[in-house]
């Protein structure tokens, strides 16, 4: 009786067996190398971008500002176009000490604060806009930047100075960029709004936040919040930090003008890049920074 043909079945788990225990030394590796290699994507260390921001500030160029982007942790630096290419080649030099943290690019346009003569409220050499009305106990004003009222004493409700609404009672700026108003003259109205807009209050801004500005020359514009702690250099030795940097433009004698969101003020503008036929960036002053200086409150 001839014997049945045997399988050895042991060969095929054996090969099974051998592939399995490449396949995870395999993986194995890749992990390990994976874990030994940081992400490529990863932000740069508090220390190397406060670093960057101290070499940018100490070279003093205007028409520079910068900022943290809360993307990518990185020192985001931008040049308008009036910063020449040695100088924009020096902020380059003097941000590669500390390699990741800073990124430079060009804004469209000239960086400066957004006074010019027209509507809004006017003194003697230039007119902006009127921020918010707020009041300290029965005693009741208006915020505006603190570059529209710096050496200005008394403003008006129109260019030719007829009809007066009241004096400068409180500046800062540079470094911070707010100046307050009191409402003297009983006929002008001082009503607690923004257009057809009810103040109810004050907001702290935030990164991706939709918001709005309203000014004399453009009226009412909207966009969003790019950055926060932003610093600008106007020139001149003009440099103010902690500002709220947004995509929304503006145009000269919208200085001073609400940024809003909803029924709440967040800010005061500052000044900006570019204009609204191109289209523009925009800063603007905190605006309960102004209100604790002074003690005073929005209705």
């Amino acid at each position: 009786m001839s014997r049945a043909r045997r399988t050895d079945i042991r060969r095929p788990r054996l090969i099974a067996a051998v592939v399995s225990l490449l396949v995870v030394t395999a993986l194995s590796v890749s992990d390990t190398a994976a874990a030994a290699a940081p992400p490529a994507s990863s932000a740069p260390s508090t220390t190397s971008v406060s670093g960057a921001a101290s070499v940018v500030a100490s070279l003093g160029i205007a028409g520079t500002t910068w900022t943290v982007d809360g993307r990518t942790g990185k020192l985001r630096i931008s040049a308008d176009s009036t910063v020449a290419d040695p100088d924009l080649s020096r902020i380059r030099q003097a941000t590669g000490r500390f390699p990741g943290a800073a990124t430079v690019e060009r804004l469209d346009g000239r960086l400066r604060t957004l006074v010019s003569g027209g509507d809004g409220i006017h003194a003697s050499a230039w007119r902006c806009s009127a921020g918010v009305n707020v009041r300290g106990g029965s005693t009741y004003y208006f915020v505006t930047a603190g570059h529209c009222t710096e050496a200005m004493p008394t403003w008006y409700t129109s260019s030719a100075l007829t009809t007066e609404i009241g004096p400068t009672t409180g500046t800062s700026f540079p470094g911070d960029d707010f100046g307050v108003v009191r409402y003297a003259n009983p006929a002008v109205p001082h009503p607690g709004t923004i257009g057809t807009v009810d103040v109810t209050g004050t907001a702290t801004a935030y990164v991706g936040q939709s918001v709005c500005r309203r000014g004399a020359t453009t009226g009412v514009r909207c966009g969003t919040v790019t950055a926060l702690n932003a610093t600008v250099n106007y020139g001149d030795g003009s440099t103010v930090s902690g500002l709220i940097r947004t995509n929304i433009c503006a145009e000269p004698g919208d200085s001073g003008g609400p940024l809003y969101a909803g029924d709440k003020v967040l800010g005061i503008l500052s000044g900006g890049s570019g204009n609204c036929a191109t289209g523009g960036t925009t800063y603007y002053q905190p605006i309960q920074e102004a209100l604790n200086a002074y003690g005073l409150s929005v209705y």
